[in-house]
């Protein structure tokens, strides 16, 4: 079989991918496009997780599609349920019949004279190639092979099992066994209510507190609108409520951070009553928001500390034991089962090696343009979410942003856009400025964001809509390479459909 060619070549099926074939048949319809996953099903992270208790840490009202109605009663969804939504969206609008699965891509080589990408993938059947015009990278921003899992001494001491959450075991029975989690971000906050309903006693092992704020898994609001209006108009009405208080409360914390650490400090003692150590538990060295926030249904893992199903240690390990962990302090954790909620190892793009008319390139030296290109790359695209709000919001803009280039491309009769610095004097600061640890170990690889726009990342949605929805698409992108003049012999451009 020859090489397949697209106007677009999606990569990456989970939320992101599944989202861009949907704004590209809407918006862009006379394009074809193929969306390439590198495993055997779609739903990327909500696919791949498999761990007790896995759920959302944003509410679907806006982790759900702007176009697609979240309609269930739970506000804070388990995973196999946000895997349903994105299956039935795909399904849905025919998304599903654009999907090459088992095509893991590993290079992309753009070429000017044709004004088109070579993608390489290896391919269930061995190496295979598609050509396009467009390049669009959906493929998150971790790495699904490997998990962050610190060098822990003497770890091959210990006789039970060691778990990341990222490759949960099937046949792991932790039935009245004694668990220690080692972590204190999102993973672990989940785990250890869930894991405690069926372990002897879980204790969350962490070496450093993370903020940690309860909220109604159902949202009230949100379910007593959808009685009385339409799907549609519900959904918008609460997504845009929560989008504002989202907005609202981040600025509230940036502006004031001791006032806002307080209060967020005040809400886990209204769960764990004035006796519990809250300085030492629950009490963090940072502002809030300084890393993202831990967020809890119903305060479930405060009542599984209340009801002695779990507790929290705050101390750094020795080393492994034969039967344990053995901690700084001279304490022993007794343990069957560890569970290593250590991190996430970030990718950017999947590891693809990009190279510009036989030109390596490295993405790390390039200013990112709009929160989604790349300085001096052509065509090409990545959807990355917000890290203070749901990553849809801005998976949706930034899908919805590619459409508008594409669509001017066509309309100027130009087959390339590519972000220019140009005579732009620009500040390099870090692609994102949290301080969690797995941010900061990977921002060397990233691409740096500039101290203005449309190189600056504003982590808003609303700055974003105006911008990206409503702004020029001529600030800082250079338009060029004339499509050929159509004849009827030859074609100006191939075209297989999906």
């Amino acid at each position: 079989m020859g090489v397949e060619h697209f106007d677009v070549v999606v990569v990456g099926a989970g939320i992101s991918g599944v989202g861009a074939g949907y704004h590209l048949q809407k918006l862009s319809p006379d394009r074809s496009y193929v969306i390439l996953e590198g495993r055997a099903a779609m739903g990327g992270t909500w696919d791949l997780f498999r761990y007790p208790g896995i759920r959302s840490d944003s509410d679907m009202y806006t982790l759900g599609y702007s176009f697609k109605p979240w309609t269930e009663a739970k506000a804070i969804a388990d995973g196999p349920s946000i895997l349903k939504y994105v299956n039935d969206t795909a399904r849905e609008y025919g998304i599903d019949q654009h999907i090459r699965y088992r095509h893991h891509v590993k290079r992309a080589a753009w070429s000017t004279a044709d004004a088109r990408w070579t993608v390489e993938a290896d391919g269930p059947d061995g190496p295979v190639s598609f050509t396009c015009n467009f390049l669009f990278m959906c493929s998150g921003y971790y790495n699904y092979a490997k998990g962050h899992m610190p060098d822990f001494p003497d770890a091959e001491k210990f006789t039970g099992r060691i778990v990341h959450p990222q490759f949960w075991p099937e046949d792991l029975d932790y039935s009245g066994k004694q668990v220690v989690v080692i972590g204190s971000g999102a993973t672990a906050v989940t785990l250890v209510p869930a894991m405690a309903e069926k372990a002897a006693h879980v204790t969350m092992l962490q070496r450093s507190p993370t903020y940690v704020v309860s909220r109604p898994a159902e949202d009230g609001f949100a379910n007593w609108l959808r009685r009385r209006l339409p799907a549609m108009l519900a959904y918008d009405i609460t997504r845009w409520r929560n989008v504002l208080f989202q907005m609202f409360f981040y600025n509230l914390a940036r502006k004031r951070p001791e006032k806002t650490k307080e209060r967020l400090l005040e809400m886990v003692r209204a769960e764990l009553g004035p006796e519990y150590d809250i300085a030492t538990h629950f009490t963090p060295r940072y502002n809030p928001w300084d890393q993202r926030l831990c967020l809890v249904p119903d305060g479930d893992l405060f009542a599984s500390i209340r009801n002695g199903e779990a507790s929290v240690v705050t101390d750094t390990i020795e080393r492994f034991t034969t039967t344990g962990i053995k901690l700084a302090s001279g304490a022993e954790l007794p343990a069957d089962v560890i569970v290593t909620a250590t991190g996430l190892e970030l990718q950017l793009l999947s590891d693809v090696q990009f190279s510009v008319d036989g030109a390596p390139i490295d993405l790390s030296k390039t200013f990112n343009y709009k929160g989604m290109m790349y300085s001096d790359v052509p065509n090409l695209a990545s959807s990355f979410g917000y890290t203070n709000a749901s990553w849809t919001l801005k998976a949706d803009l930034t899908c919805a942003y590619v459409c508008r280039l594409l669509n001017t491309m066509r309309k100027r009769g130009l087959r390339q856009a590519t972000p220019r610095i140009g005579n732009d004097v620009l500040t390099p600061e870090p692609f994102l400025s949290f301080s969690s640890g797995y941010v900061t170990r990977a921002m060397e690889k990233f691409p740096k964001q500039g101290s203005k726009k449309p190189w600056k990342l504003h982590q808003n949605y609303a700055k974003d809509i105006v911008a990206l929805r409503f702004g020029s698409v001529d600030d800082g992108m250079e338009f060029s390479n004339p499509a050929p003049v159509k004849s009827t012999a030859e074609p100006a451009r191939e075209r297989v459909p999906a």
